[in-house]
């Protein structure tokens, strides 16, 4: 059996001290899925102050999720085109490599605009089929991770991006933009050309420091290793790629 204070506690599972402010910084290196750890299940009786920490840290403040959300699209439109490029070279599994990343992503992207922290891999997509987002989603991306051609693999996934462009609009985070995809600078390519959400979004952010990063993400947008994601101290010691 492990005892601990619910200071000791917060300490061991993020490597944060919860006597000291919540900074920007520190959202951006809590992997989502100790956050979700932290935050999710029960709690049976609490004469400590347990809940009042997972209140705090229930989901991101205002500008980190912007900032969160403009760094998702920017994942997104870094490889919207590669699905369709890749495939007319005859490389169909570079193609198909290309589509379930960008399938994850959009998935990530759904997770983020319900405020919700996404779990590991085990449990990725068990969660996702629990989103609202996954009854229009999930047959879209299903179609593209089934495809037996890249235009069919790339027409799933331009519908999947359309139909989060119209979810961001919806949600009037940042001015309406168009949500049609079209052709790759005239080449037979269907992208929504995804930077435009997210420039929209970083726009709306009003912390300048936050505003002015570089959209890389926190440590789950570019990291899945485990041996980063569930080490809270290597986790804090790369603060300084947002400092």
């Amino acid at each position: 059996i492990d005892f601990k204070t619910v200071p000791g506690f917060i300490q061991t599972e993020l490597g944060w001290d919860p006597g000291q402010p919540l900074e920007p910084v520190d959202w951006l290196t809590f992997p989502q899925q100790r956050l979700l750890a932290v935050t999710a299940g029960g709690v049976f009786h609490d004469d400590l102050g347990l809940e009042a920490e997972r209140r705090r840290l229930a989901y991101y403040p205002k500008d980190v999720w912007l900032y969160l959300l403009a760094s998702q699209w920017m994942r997104i439109a870094q490889e919207e085109p590669f699905v369709g490029r890749t495939g007319d070279l005859g490389d169909e599994l570079g193609s198909r490599l290309i589509a379930a990343r960008l399938a994850h992503a959009l998935m990530l992207l759904a997770f983020l605009f319900e405020r919700r922290y996404a779990p590991y891999s085990k449990w990725f997509g068990s969660a996702f089929r629990r989103l609202e987002a996954a009854a229009d989603l999930s047959p879209l991306l299903e179609a593209a991770l089934q495809a037996p051609a890249w235009q069919a693999r790339q027409a799933a996934l331009a519908q999947a991006y359309e139909w989060m462009a119209n979810r961001q609009n919806a949600l009037g985070l940042a001015p309406p933009l168009e949500a049609h995809t079209v052709n790759f600078f005239g080449r037979p390519f269907r992208v929504l050309f995804a930077d435009r959400f997210s420039r929209a979004l970083q726009a709306q952010i009003e912390d300048e420091r936050l505003r002015r990063l570089g959209l890389f993400g926190a440590l789950s947008q570019f990291s899945d290793a485990t041996d980063l994601l569930e080490s809270p101290p290597a986790c804090r010691r790369l603060r300084g790629l947002y400092e």
